[in-house]
C-alpha cells in the first residue's frame, strides 16, 4: 500500500514532483508525457511504477524495491542542484518521510 505523500521521479530528469495525494498524481499525469520508466517513491521509500490505461485509469505496480535514506537524499540533492537554489552539501534528512516532506515546503 502506498504511503502518501510521495515523490514522482521522471525518467531522464532530476526533477522530483511532490504529490500529497493520489489526486495530485492524476492532475500531473494530465499534463505530462508519461514514460514506462517514471517511478513513484512513497514516504517509506517503496518504489512503484505508474501505469495509465487507455481510459486514463491509474494503477500502481510495486517494484519490490525500497530506496534507502541515502538514495532518497541523493535524489533530492540532484533535484535541488538542477534548480540551483540550495547548497546541496547542506541537504540531509533523518528519515525518508522527512525527505519527502521537505519537497512540500520547498516547492
Amino acid at each position: 500500500m502506498i504511503q502518501w505523500p510521495c515523490l514522482f521521479k521522471l525518467e531522464g530528469d532530476d526533477e522530483l514532483l511532490f504529490l500529497a495525494l493520489e489526486a495530485d498524481l492524476v492532475n500531473e499525469l494530465e499534463s505530462l508525457i508519461a514514460s514506462d520508466e517514471d517511478i513513484l517513491i512513497d514516504s517509506s521509500g517503496e518504489v512503484f511504477k505508474v501505469e495509465l490505461d487507455s481510459s486514463h485509469n491509474i494503477s500502481f505496480k510495486a517494484q519490490y524495491k525500497t530506496l534507502t535514506l541515502e538514495e532518497v537524499t541523493s535524489l533530492v540533492q540532484a533535484h535541488e542542484f538542477a534548480l540551483a537554489q540550495v547548497c546541496v552539501i547542506k541537504i540531509g534528512f533523518n528519515s525518508i518521510k522527512e525527505a519527502v516532506q521537505a519537497m512540500r515546503t520547498t516547492h
